[in-house]
């Protein structure tokens, strides 16, 4: 009977350790895919956190929209300026905008397109730039004769000379549509994160008619 039941115990004990042996290859076969497996997952986790902190998170201000009194849109003008290339502030780039008013006797539209180039680093730039501006204005001025006579034959008074209401801003303009160039030299201010930007600038400008160096505009918006 002891006999017995030894080898039952012998036989138990067999079999767990089979058992225990056969889990453990199994535990083993699952670690070894699993580590086969994780290692490059792991591998190119670490490389794309590596390339996501090579790019810039806050990417430079490199457009901006502002008002400008005076300057190129000659009143004022609601502007867009932009770097042709995005990803430095300095450099060249454009601005384009819109500006008018309309008064009891006189309406005015501008629209200014300039090429400009920001030298400098940091915040502070000196900008430099040429343009053209477009504009159209009306007036309810009329003209009116100063001299003639009357014809007794038709029995109308025929003017001889007029005088003719004439408009200028600065500089005398021809008539309606016209175009004022323009020139820039001013310093710009732009946060390196963007936000509020200013400028302040000496707007030279000319036509046909003659040139007026000593026009200035000073600006405030957005940069982003």
């Amino acid at each position: 009977m002891l006999d017995f039941m030894i080898s039952t115990l012998l036989k138990i004990n067999k079999i767990d350790e089979s058992i225990r042996n056969f889990a453990r290859t199994i535990i083993l076969n699952i670690l070894k895919i699993t580590m086969k497996n994780l290692f490059p997952t792991i591998i190119l986790l670490l490389l794309s956190i590596s390339a996501f902190a090579q790019i810039d998170p806050s990417p430079l201000p490199t457009k901006a929209i502002y008002v400008e009194l005076g300057g190129a849109g000659l009143p004022y003008s609601f502007n867009y300026d932009f770097r042709f290339d995005p990803t430095k502030q300095e450099g060249w780039g454009m601005r384009v905008g819109l500006g008018g008013f309309t008064t009891t006797n006189e309406s005015f539209f501008s629209a200014p397109i300039m090429l400009n180039r920001l030298y400098g680093k940091g915040i502070h730039f000196f900008e430099v730039g040429i343009g053209a501006t477009f504009f159209a204005y009306d007036n309810n001025y009329q003209d009116y004769c100063i001299s003639g006579y009357y014809d007794q034959n038709t029995g109308q008074y025929i003017c001889q000379e007029f005088n003719r209401s004439s408009y200028s801003f600065i500089l005398d303009v021809d008539g309606s549509p016209s175009v004022m160039g323009t020139m820039n030299f001013g310093y710009r201010r732009i946060p390196i994160d963007g936000g509020f930007t200013w400028k302040v600038n000496l707007n030279p400008i000319f036509n046909n008619n003659g040139f007026w160096p000593l026009y200035a505009g000073v600006g405030f918006g957005y940069a982003f």
